[in-house]
């Protein structure tokens, strides 16, 4: 891909924050991620696209990741999401080595980011307004579709 960022964690957000909001306009879960290269370099986005592809393992990291293609190796690229991710897509990052994991935030959903610092993932949360209240408003608005998306 040819879209470039700082290696600003914000600025990162903002391209996940983009895929959770088209994820929202298409009817699905606001959850957006995107992979981005030691350089700054978008290598793949996605979001959750559980409701409209119908598939239960399109989860936001994982979408970014498969649009990323294949990669020699991950060491050194950052996953960036908007929601800390679930057991699921922590083991897609300890699997595949990511070495940094940016968070949106935590609040509306504790995954396994405390399970990645301690198995040597560099994990930066951000707490961002906008991906809480992204969550906050869905969670109210579909919350079945909601316990769905998180297997309860």
């Amino acid at each position: 891909m040819t879209d470039a960022v700082t290696a600003d964690p914000a600025a990162m957000l903002a391209v996940a924050v983009g895929e959770a909001r088209a994820g929202r306009a298409e009817g699905g879960i606001p959850i957006g991620a995107a992979l981005f290269g030691p350089d700054g370099d978008v290598l793949g986005r996605g979001r959750n696209r559980r409701v409209q592809d119908g598939d239960p393992s399109a989860h936001g990291e994982t979408s970014a990741f498969r649009a990323a293609g294949r990669l020699r190796g991950y060491r050194r690229t950052t996953m960036v999401t908007t929601l800390s991710p679930c057991w699921y897509c922590s083991g897609l990052v300890r699997q595949f080595g990511i070495g940094h994991v940016v968070i949106g935030e935590a609040r509306t959903f504790r995954g396994g980011h405390e399970w990645l610092a301690e198995h040597g993932v560099r994990v930066t949360l951000l707490d961002d307004p906008e991906c809480v209240a992204l969550m906050e408003e869905f969670i109210a608005a579909r919350p079945e579709l909601w316990f769905e998306d998180i297997g309860e």
